[in-house]
């Protein structure tokens, strides 16, 4: 058994095909019956306890002639059971079909769902355990007469296996067709939409692969925005890779880098599939060429690459490290800070120890600050070597957490205008007022943590570069924020003489807070608006009522703490957890609907009824198909198809634009691009008016081939 398992993947796999057809004759011969009789006892009506129970199902019962149906083979494995893809792994068996078709009546090439992998005792298998469906196109020839029947046949011999066993198995499976208008089956179609969904997307982009000793390295273009999540790799050429060997992935700017060990074999061209996020899957083609080495510039070599690499990184640390001091320094006009630097300098006033004392609260007030941003720092370094896509801002994308953030946002403005006393100032203020450096210190660490919600709008452009920097090099851009904070008060302590300047305390200071309630309530509002952007009108006025809830809470307490209570907060807990437990729930609920339309651009959401619609209207119409993963797509939209000069000239002549988006694989796109002999994206129509058919545009536009539309 050792023995065999340490056999060539193709040797193997041959082996065990020719011991399972010889146990099916051996078995025939037994029992004599003839291998015919074998695949008749087959046939779907009689199939009894098979392991993998198959049909044959037609999406048309009446195809046109001249025209395309779709035939579906639907397998059905037993619970515990699987069958296999077309490229197996380092064992199986692909499944066989022998068509017999009338004559000028042809089978097209089966297209396999996306595949999922089986690791038994090192081998890997390519296999499907729950039920799936294999389709193949036929093709009918023009000269067939409507009422001509069509008898379809097919032989098929699989393999169906199990952990521990593997039984070969053969199914005879026919239906008849009659050729008249190509009218699909309502019954099946809800069927074959689900069995295309499951079908690889095609990339539309041929990629690279190179040979590095007994190593393959692949480079799939592929769009940094896709997200990935657990890929795999699917070779369908026989021997050019080892399956069972483990696949390492890289992304490289628009391209998704995978290295696994190679095979015998050097297919030209390399067929396979890459599986994305969701079970989602990419085919494509790939062809010999240079690929580069991961995380290495694609046009330098050696030493020189990697002073250009180090060039390149002071050349973003330096303005970043600018950038996140002067945004540091900004922060500390901010509600969010100033309250308690002002508390604080206005200290300073006070000591008694002179400026040697000054100096070493501003040096420890300075600590506090800088040690907060570094560990903020660190943890979000910290996300991003796990894996986790995050940014300073990253909460701003969950409409749940920006309820969160309405609900304190709302809570310090009424805070401000004096409607109840909220613990934390009195607590900075018992900080401030506290003597020695161990007071200062924890005024830095507060002023930190309270001044990062305000740091996004100031300085994104030094905190995302600090998100993209090597670790040690983000560190610093984080340790430049907090140094920016502090720099007001470091100076003040440096130079006490500054302090004498600043206004005394008195009634000035209530006028000020409240004066800063009003840019924490036009804060407020923008999250309002936020969450409009995000939420459907009836959430936007549920997460108003959530709010004035709480708000009716901290008036609760307001009355409590004037009026000398004990348990003052006891409304305000209350309102507060209630509050955020329906806001938590309000976003899943209240989801905006799709924006179908853009007025001004006239641009509408595929729709083929209303596609027809706008037809018979005689509206020009500009029609495309993309994908978020497909790189020639975005490539268009970015040079040709969103640029102003092409958006003046279709608003111009009244042009209606319509897009699909073929992301998730939509069943009603894939049988459109079907119908135009296309198996994937980008798809570019141009409908002008009166005419009868559009006008496919190239693969690759131009904002002049798109203007020169509008002027034929």
């Amino acid at each position: 058994m050792m023995g065999l398992l340490r056999m060539p993947t193709t040797m193997l796999r041959g082996f065990v095909a020719v011991r399972l057809l010889a146990l099916i004759s051996i078995v025939s011969l037994l029992t004599l019956i003839p291998i015919s009789a074998v695949m008749a006892q087959s046939s779907p009506e009689e199939q009894g306890d098979v392991m993998i129970r198959t049909s044959l199902v037609a999406e048309s019962a009446r195809p046109a002639a001249g025209e395309q149906t779709t035939l579906a083979v639907v397998m059905q494995p037993q619970d515990g059971w699987h069958g296999y893809w077309k490229q197996p792994g380092n064992v199986g068996l692909a499944p066989q079909f022998d068509w017999q078709l009338p004559d000028d009546v042809t089978a097209g090439e089966p297209a396999y769902p996306v595949p999922e992998t089986l690791l038994i005792d090192n081998l890997m298998n390519h296999v499907y355990e729950h039920p799936y469906a294999i389709l193949v196109p036929l093709n009918v020839p023009d000269h067939l007469d409507e009422g001509t029947t069509i008898p379809v046949r097919v032989d098929l011999q699989y393999l169906a296996c199990r952990e521990d066993a593997c039984i070969p198995e053969r199914a005879s499976l026919s239906t008849d067709l009659t050729v008249g208008d190509g009218a699909t089956s309502t019954r099946h179609q809800p069927d074959f939409d689900r069995w295309r969904e499951a079908l690889p997307r095609p990339l539309g982009a041929r990629a690279p692969y190179a040979h590095i000793d007994d190593r393959i390295r692949i480079s799939i273009p592929l769009p940094a925005s896709v997200e990935l999540d657990q890929p795999h790799l699917f070779v369908a050429s026989d021997g050019a890779v080892d399956p069972a060997a483990k696949q390492d992935f890289k992304r490289q700017g628009d391209e998704l880098i995978v290295e696994t060990a190679a095979g015998e074999a050097s297919p030209e061209p390399l067929e396979a599939v890459v599986t994305l996020a969701g079970g989602t899957g990419l085919a494509f083609q790939a062809d010999a060429g240079s690929v580069p080495t991961p995380g290495v510039d694609r046009h330098g070599t050696g030493d020189g690459a990697d002073e250009k690499s180090s060039t390149g990184t002071l050349g973003m640390i330096l303005p970043a490290l600018l950038g996140a001091v002067a945004g540091g320094i900004l922060l500390n006009v901010m509600p969010c800070v100033f309250p308690i630097l002002s508390l604080k300098i206005l200290s300073l006033a006070r000591l008694s120890g002179g400026p040697r004392e000054a100096r070493r609260e501003a040096l420890a007030y300075t600590a506090g600050v800088v040690g907060v941003c570094m560990l903020l720092g660190a943890g979000i370094i910290a996300l991003r070597a796990a894996g986790i896509q995050i940014g300073w801002a990253f909460q701003l994308q969950d409409p749940r957490v920006i309820v969160g953030l309405t609900l304190l946002i709302t809570a310090i403005a009424f805070n401000l205008t004096g409607l109840f006393e909220l613990g934390g100032f009195n607590g900075g203020a018992r900080l401030a007022e506290k003597g020695g450096a161990t007071g200062a210190f924890w005024t830095g660490v507060l002023a930190a943590f309270v001044a990062t919600p305000c740091s996004g709008p100031l300085m994104a452009t030094a905190l995302g570069a600090a998100i993209l920097l090597p670790p040690l090099a983000a560190l610093a851009i984080f340790a430049g924020l907090g140094f920016g904070i502090a720099l007001p008060f470091l100076i003040v302590g440096y130079f006490p003489a500054l302090s004498r300047k600043l206004p005394r305390p008195g009634p000035w200071m209530q006028s000020v807070r409240h004066f800063l309630a009003i840019p924490m309530f036009v804060t407020a509002l923008a999250l309002f608006w936020v969450l409009g952007q995000q939420l459907s009108s009836d959430g936007v006025v549920a997460i108003l009522a959530v709010v004035m809830l709480l708000v009716v809470g901290l008036w609760l307490t307001g009355l409590r703490q004037r009026n000398g209570r004990r348990w003052s907060w006891g409304p305000s807990v209350v309102a507060a957890v209630m509050a955020l437990s329906v806001g938590w729930l309000v976003p899943a609920s209240f989801s905006a609907p799709p924006n179908t339309t853009d007025e001004s651009l006239q641009r509408l959401t595929f729709n083929e009824h209303r596609l027809d619609e706008l037809r018979q209207q005689d509206t020009p119409l500009f029609v495309y198909f993309t994908a978020d993963w497909c790189v020639t797509c975005k490539v268009n939209e970015k040079s040709a198809i969103d640029r102003e000069v092409t958006h003046d000239a279709f608003r111009q002549a009244g042009v209606t634009t319509m897009v699909g988006d073929w992301t998730n694989g939509d069943a009603a796109i894939t049988t459109f691009l079907n119908r135009h002999d296309r198996t994937g994206v980008p798809l570019y129509l141009w409908y002008a008016p009166g005419a009868e058919k559009p006008r496919v545009l190239p693969q690759v536009l131009t904002p002049t081939l798109l203007t020169d539309l509008v002027a034929e």
